[in-house]
């Protein structure tokens, strides 16, 4: 079954907008308005409870990235270092595996799911199944 470039590039702007939006309300909004939440998981992960600026603007210049179109690679990457460093700190920590270390992970499929459907051109460097010859 074949589906349709329009529903691939809506199937793209759905995950995309989940993710940008979670990213902005859950992850970046608190850092950048200074939310105690924000600095007291910091802390309580281990690192200075003062790096949430620094964090969420670093948050924010990846996101701008991805969601222009002529950066969307670069910052799906960068977001995913970014990603990984959240992990690394997770798993340091001692988190629980499936909601707190893995969520970065669940994070990323959205963040590269969106971009797969909405690129033509990453759709074929990765596919999802090779046609049989």
């Amino acid at each position: 079954m074949q589906i349709s470039s329009s529903t691939m590039l809506w199937a793209g702007r759905i995950f995309t907008t989940i993710f940008a939006l979670f990213m902005l309300v859950a992850s970046i909004a608190p850092k950048l308005a200074g939310a105690r939440v924000a600095s007291d998981t910091l802390v309580q992960l281990g690192w200075r409870g003062d790096y949430a600026l620094m964090i969420g603007l670093i948050e924010l210049a990846c996101l701008v990235l991805y969601l222009m179109p002529r950066t969307r690679l670069l910052g799906a990457v960068l977001m995913m270092g970014l990603l990984g460093g959240a992990m690394a700190t997770q798993i340091r920590a001692g988190s629980p595996l499936f909601s707190h270390i893995l969520f970065s992970l669940y994070l990323g499929l959205f963040m590269w799911g969106g971009l797969w459907f909405r690129d033509a051109t990453l759709r074929a460097k990765f596919p999802v199944s090779k046609k049989s010859d």
